[in-house]
């Protein structure tokens, strides 16, 4: 398949919720068969970190997986379209990303998986969605626009970048930026260092325990989900929700806090038509870490960073744009 044309380095793009809804759900289930493959070869991690995708110039990846005494990574490349399966052994497959079901997807990955000698047994079913079909048996979900693929990871490529940089402000525990294939959201999180209340847990098709595990400390989460509001929507919520969080005032105009979803939510046009895009979700992030570390009473002094505390001695190191 012929490469994407190449698009503005700093281009927020437009792409509405409802004009991709049986392509972002197709991908969804496939993203969870990716991550899940991952979930069933790294060692557990704080917080499920080890099952996550991240996003990269051409996509979303798993990272460096281990394998025995090989490692691997399996790629999203959604510039050119296709699926990169790549072994430490110098073996490699590629799946071609297209409109096909579901079904058809993970025969393929499985295959593949097969054929370079990696063992792998998952959970074939998806998580966090309901109904959930076995991967091997949903035939229903079979779209893919790869124009509107593109402009998904072109959204996701933004978020990551002004997310790295909220990141960078904190020196406490803190995780990656990272994507999460449960509820096909990307992610970064800040906790206070003290465990938190047990978690109920309730999601759909997911172990109470797992979301135990999830939400043992105290946090304050932020992240991008593509399908709320007309073209997705940034999020803010603390766990456990102090008393004062959703009164407290969070920049930009647009930004408000949702009692239905319990946390803040920012449309993300309100971000991409915005004079500076990426001062504008700052200043959504900021606050809402605000909100919850001011009233939730977290050592800030201790937790926070200035990120360019060591210009003065960088002075000399090229800076690109300087």
């Amino acid at each position: 398949m012929a490469e994407q044309s190449k698009q503005p380095a700093q281009s927020w793009p437009s792409l509405r919720v409802d004009d991709w809804t049986a392509t972002r759900e197709t991908l969804h289930m496939w993203t969870q068969i990716v991550g899940k493959i991952r979930m069933a070869h790294a060692p557990l991690l704080n917080h499920w970190w080890q099952v996550t995708l991240y996003v990269t110039p051409r996509g979303l990846t798993t990272s460096t997986v281990p394998c025995g005494n090989r490692v691997f990574d399996i790629e999203f490349d959604f510039c050119q379209h296709n699926l990169q399966i790549r072994v430490s052994d110098g073996s490699a497959r590629q799946i071609d990303l297209e409109p096909k079901s579901v079904a058809t997807f993970y025969q393929q990955v499985m295959q593949a998986l097969d054929e370079l000698g990696i063992d792998c047994r998952i959970q074939a079913g998806p998580n966090e969605v309901d109904p959930a079909v076995p991967f091997a048996e949903d035939t229903g979900h079979a779209s893919y626009d790869a124009e509107a693929v593109h402009l998904f990871w072109r959204q996701l490529v933004q978020a990551d970048r002004v997310l790295h940089e909220f990141r960078s402000h904190f020196s406490g525990k803190v995780s990656p930026v990272h994507f999460f294939w449960g509820a096909m959201d990307l992610a970064c999180t800040r906790f206070s260092g003290r465990s938190a209340p047990t978690h109920p847990g309730g999601a759909p098709n997911c172990g109470d325990w797992v979301m135990v595990e999830g939400y043992s400390h105290e946090l304050s989460s932020f992240g991008f989900w593509p399908g709320g509001g007309d073209e997705g929507a940034f999020y803010a919520y603390a766990y456990p929700e102090p008393d004062g969080f959703a009164e407290h005032p969070v920049r930009p105009n647009a930004a408000f806090y949702s009692s239905e979803n319990g946390q803040f939510l920012l449309p993300y046009e309100a971000v991409r038509t915005a004079n500076d895009p990426d001062r504008t979700l700052l200043d959504f992030l900021h606050d809402s870490y605000q909100a919850a570390a001011m009233h939730g009473g977290w050592d800030r002094s201790t937790l926070e960073a200035d990120p360019s505390r060591w210009n003065h001695r960088r002075s000399n190191i090229a800076v690109p744009g300087s």
